[in-house]
């Protein structure tokens, strides 16, 4: 399923919408917190990159490993294969932070809304959740550089 679009391999597609998404997710989630006035403005994009972005992740994970799986099919070992893995394992934990920025961005979504039917809560949890949210946001960006240089350096490790 996640193996090839259009005869080339997802993987090397896939990854472009979340080096997009994610940075995209964290900075609006934090322009959201920071920016009261704007939330108005800001609510419906971070709700579609809260969707977005780990939904985009989890499809490069799942695409890596068909993609990591025909390499070592075709008999790939050695050096490649460990910058490979390196790659693989920043991938999915950056999911693994993705996942939970997205979960508490919605929260925080819901809980600034003003919508009656969301219940009155203590003053402490906008506070709390929009210091979440931004932190998540801080280390998803971290591991977005990670996994996306270790995939380069995979890729094009000494060719220039």
């Amino acid at each position: 399923m996640f193996k090839e679009i259009m005869g080339l391999p997802a993987h090397v597609l896939v990854v472009h919408a979340v080096v997009v998404l994610v940075p995209l997710l964290a900075l609006l989630s934090a322009a959201y917190v920071a920016l009261p006035r704007f939330r108005s403005r800001l609510d419906w994009a971070v709700a579609l990159l809260a969707v977005a972005a780990p939904l985009s992740a989890f499809v490069a994970v799942e695409s890596g490993e068909e993609l990591t799986d025909a390499f070592v099919a075709r008999g790939m070992q050695g050096p490649i294969l460990d910058q490979i893995l390196e790659h693989s394992g920043y991938g999915d934990v950056l999911f693994r932070w993705v996942l939970p920025l997205a979960v508490a961005t919605l929260l925080l979504l819901v809980v600034t809304s003003g919508h009656p039917r969301v219940p009155k809560l203590p003053s402490w949890v906008t506070p709390v959740l929009s210091v979440v949210v931004v932190a998540l946001g801080v280390v998803s960006l971290i591991y977005v550089y990670l996994t996306g240089h270790s995939g380069s350096e995979a890729v094009w490790g000494n060719t220039f």
